[in-house]
């Protein structure tokens, strides 16, 4: 019998892959279960639910980053291009799919109307949210299997990704999560002192 990880595990396991390949360990229908259960039970300030995910898979993948290639081409120079062309095409999208991770500001906006005594934490906490949902799932993913990285070519696509696929308006992309099935180790990770970072007191 096969034992199953801890949320401890899993979250000490979780890494940035930049080698994956364009297939993946489990079936498309279990990448959307997590991606439902992640935005399901994932908590948000007031119940507010602002975080919205989009799963791009087989061709519409590729659709995403011939944009984010189409925009840094406009705006780096021949040889910063052909810099970032190789490591998008090597990291990205030579993947098996991205999700992409927005917050709808509408819900935000609405929310400073309603409760004024804390219209400038909203915004704030909207983010928050969408990182526990970035979290959640990048973890989850790779209990799976599935190596994945976050990139932010935001806000230079956000408008070409809201053609693309019909989005509303009020939809804030945040990140984007290619992932694939690894196709070699992370590098080492370093870690802090602890004892820098946290302070008990009893």
């Amino acid at each position: 019998m096969i034992r199953e990880r801890t949320f401890a595990e899993a979250l000490e396991h979780r890494r940035s892959y930049y080698s994956i390949s364009n297939d993946s360990p489990v079936l498309d229908e279990e990448i959307v279960h997590i991606i439902r259960t992640a935005v399901k039970y994932v908590p948000s300030a007031f119940n507010s639910q602002t975080t919205r995910v989009v799963l791009l898979l087989g061709d519409e993948h590729q659709k995403l980053w011939r944009i984010v290639k189409d925009q840094l081409e406009e705006r780096l120079s021949e040889e910063q291009y052909r810099q970032s062309e190789k490591k998008i095409d090597t990291s990205f999208s030579c993947g098996y799919g991205t999700i992409l991770f927005f917050e709808d500001r509408s819900i935000v906006e609405g929310l400073q109307k309603q409760f004024p005594t804390y219209q400038d934490n909203f915004p704030t906490w909207s983010q928050q949210t969408s990182a526990m949902h970035q979290l959640v799932i990048w973890t989850m993913l790779e209990d799976k299997g599935l190596g994945a990285s976050l990139q932010h070519y935001n806000p230079l696509i956000d408008e070409d990704v809201r053609s693309t696929w019909h989005l509303p308006e009020t939809w804030q992309l945040i990140a984007q999560m290619p992932f694939g099935t690894p196709v070699a180790e992370p590098g080492e990770k370093e870690f802090n002192d602890l004892s820098e970072r946290i302070k008990i007191f009893i």
